[in-house]
């Protein structure tokens, strides 16, 4: 049996952490043994649904019409739809209503963790809500000494220059503000931003704080896979001062590098990312410059082996061992044969999954 993953809408959210996450599908059910298609076809035991356009809707119409599962990604929330795009804030309660109406659709509902599970939840949701990492790619996103040279080369900065490396779309909510100031405050460091957003869709201050950026902040852009895994291997630190997520692709793509990483202290890192264990967290201006400023000059403890541990157990390999199991609780797929159960157990669980719940790490 196959899952359809369904791609309507890809080339709308590809440059997202929601493109990259149909991607990921993909190859997490590859690697756990179980087809894929991009069509229906008439071993398609289900279909995936990871966007919440007016076409996704009708695919899983559709495929109940045809008596199959429907598996929807909650990637989604009303609260980091909030501060995004141009009058977000005033369409965030209708956009909740949307969502929950879409995700209402799905026979399962998958979202990144935990935290984001408790707010689908909150929303009303009826389906088994099940909490599962859209995981890392470990042998791509790894850490490799040699790629510091080369990103400063590429963007024309000193051997001996300090940079700190930010990634997302160019909008209040992933902190860009924050991150401008903090260049502001640590001027003798070279601070890059990968990401873009049509200026169409920025509201007009942060048009304004991108116009009036210090001189030590580049705007690379939008760039390739292979770029995006040279800055985080090169930069000296990451910063993401996020104040919203359902869990940051991109954090889990800097751990794999081995980049030391800063995040804001916000509710959806609770549980799997401690701060001075393996990032650090803070929550005002202030406490972001002192922590940048103390992985740059190295008089805080570097924390990046235990960063790479937890990217390695979201792993794509993990992921679809993870994922298989809710199929296989939820009936998306045939139940294996008798003898075959015991081999879907994670490290750490008891036995057989009992329910919707967090996946354990």
């Amino acid at each position: 049996m196959r899952i359809y993953i369904y791609s309507g809408g890809e080339k709308i959210v590809g440059r997202s952490g929601v493109g990259q996450a149909i991607r990921h599908q993909r190859e997490c059910l590859r690697r756990s043994g179980v087809p894929t298609t991009d069509r229906w076809t008439a071993d398609a035991a289900a279909v995936h649904v990871n966007t919440i356009l007016p076409d996704s809707v009708l695919a899983a119409l559709g495929a109940k019409l045809r008596g199959k599962k429907v598996v929807w990604y909650g990637h989604s929330t009303m609260e980091d739809f909030r501060s995004s795009f141009k009058g977000s804030n005033a369409l965030a309660p209708l956009f909740k209503r949307w969502i929950t109406f879409c995700y209402g659709l799905g026979d399962v509902v998958l979202t990144p963790t935990e935290y984001s599970r408790k707010l689908l939840e909150g929303y009303g949701l009826k389906k088994p809500v099940y909490s599962i990492s859209n995981g890392v790619d470990t042998e791509f996103f790894k850490p490799d000494p040699a790629a510091r040279s080369v990103l400063r080369a590429r963007y024309g900065l000193g051997e001996d220059e300090k940079v700190v490396v930010s990634v997302g779309h160019m909008i209040a909510r992933k902190g860009l503000p924050e991150f401008l100031e903090l260049a502001r405050s640590i001027p003798e460091a070279k601070f890059l931003w990968f990401g873009w957003t049509s200026p169409k869709l920025i509201p007009q201050e942060i048009v304004r704080a991108i116009q009036e950026a210090p001189d030590n902040v580049i705007f690379p852009g939008f760039v390739g896979r292979e770029e995006l895994r040279e800055a985080y291997q090169g930069a000296d630190v990451f910063a993401f001062l996020s104040h919203e997520e359902t869990e940051g692709i991109v954090v889990l793509e800097a751990l794999a590098c081995g980049v030391p990483t800063v995040l804001r202290d916000i509710p959806v890192y609770d549980g799997w990312l401690e701060h001075g264990k393996n990032v650090y967290k803070a929550a005002e201006q202030d406490a972001f410059q002192r922590t940048v400023s103390g992985l740059l000059n190295h008089s805080l403890p570097d924390l990046t082996a235990a960063g790479r541990a937890v990217a390695e157990s979201r792993s794509l390999e993990q992921v679809g061992r993870r994922l298989k199991a809710i199929y296989l609780e939820q009936r998306v797929l045939p139940p294996l044969p008798a003898a075959l159960p015991q081999t879907l157990a994670f490290s750490g669980d008891a036995g057989p999954l009992s329910g919707p719940r967090t996946l354990k790490n």
